[in-house]
């Protein structure tokens, strides 16, 4: 029986996680122990083992363009990596095909002295039936011994979180490429924050670290993921931040890298952070930044597995010092301080539940979209409703991005809305009507989590709307512009 990880089979079939946990919930899709077997896939997936790699490079190819980030590194592993993973592939294969060998003979006399039995005939038959696997099955097979030798699937124990290492990445660089919040401080191999125990699998050191493992930490597996690749699929013990508290606060020297206006009247501000400094956060987090001789907390609008590069989405505001600093002053390569990360308007990761997101006016979407994007990377969800709702058309100052999102992604949907000048004036009145609106089509609340985010009105307002509607409070995560 050939079983596969939830990852590895939503990758053959094209599909999501979310998408394969709810029909394993729903008794849709066989599974053994959390594993999926080959031929419950195909039969669920008829076509999938015939799109061979199409698929794959279809769903790199949005992620890329959906959110203009690098999710899939390019480049091939090094010769000396691709070598050890074959090798430790065809160990693998010769190893079942001893089995196997052992096993034929082993039925083979079996069936000797069962022959002219009533028992044997019955044996012979389901032998037959049982070694003819279907074409589907043996191309989705041989396709998943192709990903295993150019991705290796990771797991971490004790939390369960899952992550492929893509070409010449290492399994930190591969684990922060999929938005997860792993211990690490330098990533150069100096400080051993990224340690971890390798439990199942076999790594390969690909850069040098002057930091010293002990004698006892190496007979017990670790290894700085910083400085390794993955040979074989894995299973590693590490400290991975799943809360905002789990996460230190941070205080690093960033350059300006770029300006973008996203609108007349917003402008999208990235920073670039050291190579050995960069800040860890999580997504929908905010950080404290230094311009111009005054300091504002700015929520990230970007997710981790951006690596390097932090955005925040900046408002003109007339008379606002940071603002007029922004727009009037900063320059490309400019320093800038930052310190944090703050805030606890982070995705939950316990559930399978489809995701609702409600941003309000100009405020709330630089949040969502940071959480927006992580939840994309994990690929965890069933289901993804965005609901942006301004006073006007201009609060919608990245509408582009959120089409792009809908048009690429299975099971996104974008709803802009404008609510009118009463998203200021009568706040609670016209939090409900619109609120009404953009969840019509979406109830029964409590089988959803929902994450607002606005100013502190229009946040409270929100909350009371949907509690009413039957939401659990422990299925509301928020953010308001003082939080």
């Amino acid at each position: 029986m050939e079983l596969l990880t939830l990852s590895r089979a939503a990758r053959l079939a094209g599909v999501t996680r979310g998408v394969l946990q709810k029909m394993v919930r729903d008794g849709e899709l066989a599974s053994f122990e959390g594993l999926v077997r080959i031929d419950a896939l195909v039969r669920a997936f008829p076509e999938a083992a015939l799109e061979d790699n199409a698929e794959l490079a279809r769903v790199s190819g949005i992620k890329e363009r959906a959110f203009a980030r690098r999710v899939y590194e390019r480049a091939l592993p090094d010769k000396e990596v691709l070598a050890a993973r074959l090798g430790a592939l065809s160990l693998e294969l010769a190893e079942a095909r001893t089995r196997a060998a052992r096993f034929q003979a082993l039925l083979g006399n079996l069936g000797q002295r069962l022959e002219g039995q009533a028992l044997g005939a019955w044996l012979q038959q389901e032998l037959e039936a049982g070694m003819a696997a279907s074409e589907d099955e043996r191309r989705v097979l041989a396709q998943d011994g192709v990903m295993r030798v150019m991705a290796p699937h990771v797991k971490l124990v004790p939390d369960g979180q899952e992550f492929f290492v893509e070409g010449a990445d290492t399994v930190l660089e591969a684990a922060l490429h999929a938005g997860l919040g792993m211990a690490y401080g330098c990533s150069a191999g100096n400080c051993g924050e990224c340690k971890a125990r390798v439990v199942a699998g076999s790594v390969r050191q690909v850069r040098h670290h002057d930091y010293r493992l002990s004698e006892a930490e190496k007979a017990q597996g670790f290894a700085l993921l910083c400085c390794c690749t993955a040979l074989t699929d894995l299973v590693l013990e590490a400290k991975v931040a799943r809360f905002a508290h789990d996460i230190p606060l941070q205080s690093i020297t960033a350059h300006v890298r770029k300006m973008d206006r996203l609108s007349p009247e917003v402008m999208q501000l990235e920073l670039l952070t050291p190579r050995t400094d960069r800040l860890r956060f999580l997504a929908g987090q905010s950080a404290r930044i230094e311009l111009g001789g005054a300091a504002a907390t700015w929520p990230i609008a970007s997710c981790p597995c951006e690596e390097r590069r932090l955005q925040f989405h900046v408002r003109r505001l007339p008379g606002n010092v940071q603002s007029d600093y922004v727009f009037d002053r900063l320059r490309v390569g400019e320093a800038v301080q930052v310190s944090g990360p703050v805030g606890d308007f982070v995705l939950r990761e316990d559930g399978a539940r489809p995701l609702v997101f409600i941003a309000w006016g100009w405020q709330g979407f630089a949040p969502v979209k940071s959480v927006i994007e992580h939840a994309l990377a994990q690929e965890a969800a069933e289901s993804i409703e965005l609901c942006w709702i301004g006073a006007c058309a201009a609060d919608h100052y990245h509408p582009k991005l959120c089409r792009s999102w809908a048009e690429a992604i299975d099971n996104f949907r974008y709803t802009p809305l404008i609510a009118g000048a009463g998203l200021h004036s009568e706040v609670t009145q016209t939090v409900r009507g619109a609120l009404a609106a953009a969840l019509r089509e979406l109830h029964p609340l409590a089988q959803r989590d929902v994450y607002v985010a606005g100013d502190c009105a229009q946040v409270a307002a929100s909350r009371a709307y949907l509690e009413e509607q039957g939401l659990p409070p422990a299925q509301l995560v928020t953010w308001d512009a003082q939080g």
